[in-house]
């Protein structure tokens, strides 16, 4: 028996030796990051098409409605002010009609509400201090809310430069920069936020 124990804890201390040489406890965070996010994605699509956002539809419509008037707004203000960019606007549907007859509209998929909640769940179920995940939360919602914001700008250049590129880019360039973002934010939780930091040992003399 004792053998056998003595074995064991030889085993297990060369498996930690070969994790912190090979970085695999780094491996298991990102394989975590991505089985929550791939199960947050499909249990998503699951409630909205089965059941309809059951029993917070109301909630869920309205938080939807609301959020795609404060991007529609924001983004409009940016696209107009600021990148100068002549466009005719639809208030009552959301709809930015451009001169080279491009148009696009702000519908409650485009305004980051899922990808919100994706990452305050991301957070929530993910290791560390809850005093630290309130306000990282918050940060976290202002910053996936701008990126929608600079997804939605990015789109009215590209839709009046390169009207042709418009699909690539929605589908396949823009819209997996929102999970780049959160990516990157699980990565600054897990890495600094997270973890305690240790005070540092002065040598004795």
């Amino acid at each position: 028996m004792a053998n056998f124990k003595s074995i064991f804890t030889e085993i297990a201390d060369e498996a930690k030796l070969l994790a912190k040489k090979y970085r695999l406890a780094a491996l298991t965070d990102v394989a975590l990051f991505i089985l929550i996010t791939v199960v947050i994605h499909f249990a998503w699509r699951f409630w909205v098409n089965t059941f309809n956002y059951w029993p917070v539809q109301q909630f869920m419509s309205d938080a939807q409605a609301w959020l795609s008037i404060v991007v529609f707004d924001q983004s409009t203000w940016f696209i107009s002010h600021i990148l100068q960019i002549p466009m005719t606007l639809v208030e009552e549907t959301n709809t930015m009609y451009f001169a080279n007859k491009g148009y696009m509209a702000i519908n409650q998929s485009c305004s980051g509400l899922k990808q919100i909640m994706q990452f305050v769940l991301l957070i929530a179920l993910i290791r560390g201090p809850w005093k630290r995940k309130w306000w990282f939360i918050l940060l976290g919602i202002f910053i996936v809310h701008l990126t929608n914001l600079f997804r939605v700008t990015g789109l009215s250049v590209v839709i009046t430069t390169w009207p042709e590129y418009w699909d690539f880019s929605h589908d396949n360039i823009f819209r997996p920069f929102f999970y780049i973002v959160i990516f990157s934010l699980w990565v600054w939780w897990v890495e600094r936020i997270s973890v305690d930091k240790k005070p540092a040992r002065s040598n004795p003399e």
